[in-house]
């Protein structure tokens, strides 16, 4: 696969990658060795960042969206997701209560939608 499929599914930041995950193609056999035994470039990535917009957002409890409103546009590290989080400014603060009242809305509705099936 190519190496941005990887990264992705690994939840890292290509970027910040060695130049040999890089620029070299990844076979499912490399891969799955890299999720049961990651060497230490890969430990260290996923501890301390940067991270990808996505586990940012995550990590925040906020959506990608979120973080487009937000201008947050930049790859976050681990220190300063957790500045963010110690001392959350206004927008951060707005983003939360705003993820949270959509998975709310999107549970009720996977409620109602349930209710609706018909039973087998």
């Amino acid at each position: 696969m190519k190496p941005e499929t990887a990264a992705k599914k690994l939840g890292i930041y290509l970027p910040a990658a060695p130049a040999e995950f890089r620029d070299n193609a990844v076979s499912r056999s490399d891969f799955k060795a890299l999720q049961e035994n990651p060497p230490v470039w890969l430990e260290e990535l996923r501890r301390t960042g940067p991270h990808p917009r996505p586990v940012v957002a995550q990590k925040l409890n906020i959506s990608i969206a979120g973080l487009n409103r937000s201008e947050i546009t930049e790859p976050l590290t681990s220190a300063e997701i957790s500045d963010l989080l110690q001392a959350p400014p206004k927008w951060l603060i707005t983003e939360r209560t705003v993820h949270a009242k959509a998975r709310a809305e999107a549970k009720l509705a996977k409620e109602r939608q349930a209710k609706r099936r018909p039973k087998s």
